[in-house]
């Protein structure tokens, strides 16, 4: 049988209604709060990172759910038996909005210690670092919107999502030739 994580160490991925994450987590924070469950719930994360994109010459900057669909509580749920603790079991599932725990429905299991310092690293990083946004997927057909080759066509050959460039394969002089592009020089030809 597997050791169980303290209390304190165990964090589960709950499965929410789609656009209500911020909600489920202010209502469960709330309820934390009136139903004195602080001892057993300890925090609840709706992971989000930065993204900028340019529309009409202007950039803006949003923010973007990275696992829609979600929220992630760090509570203690199961005790050292592996037995279910009934409070914080009902206290999830009757909290409006939740659907229930990913995984394994009846017998949820904590993130593995790994996974959980893997997640909450990736959820510093993201919101610390803006990323671009990006629309075009390899083989879309784009037109240049900007720079030496504007208004010419061509095909996205490569992306890179973390810099904010697209390769696209334009014709200079009857050649196929790979530039390299920012994101906001592109648009859907």
């Amino acid at each position: 049988m597997a050791i169980m994580p303290a209390p304190q160490d165990q964090w589960y991925v709950v499965h929410v209604l789609y656009g209500q994450e911020g909600k489920v987590r202010d209502n469960i924070n709330r309820r934390i709060a009136s139903e004195e469950m602080s001892d057993c719930m300890f925090e609840v994360l709706v992971p989000t990172e930065m993204v900028s994109e340019v529309k009409k010459g202007k950039k803006t900057s949003s923010k973007r759910k990275f696992f829609p669909g979600y929220v992630i509580v760090n509570m203690h749920l199961l005790e050292a038996d592996g037995s279910l603790n009934d409070r914080t079991w009902y206290f999830i599932q009757e909290t409006t909005g939740v659907i229930n725990f990913a995984g394994n429905k009846t017998r949820p299991m904590p993130m593995r210690p790994t996974e959980v310092e893997q997640m909450l690293a990736q959820i510093k990083e993201r919101e610390e670092d803006e990323k671009p946004r990006i629309t075009h997927e390899v083989g879309d057909t784009v037109k240049v919107a900007d720079g030496p080759f504007e208004s010419q066509n061509g095909m996205v050959e490569e992306i890179d999502h973390d810099k904010g460039k697209i390769m696209v394969s334009v014709d200079i002089f009857g050649r196929k030739t790979i530039v390299e592009l920012e994101n906001w020089q592109v648009e859907t030809a």
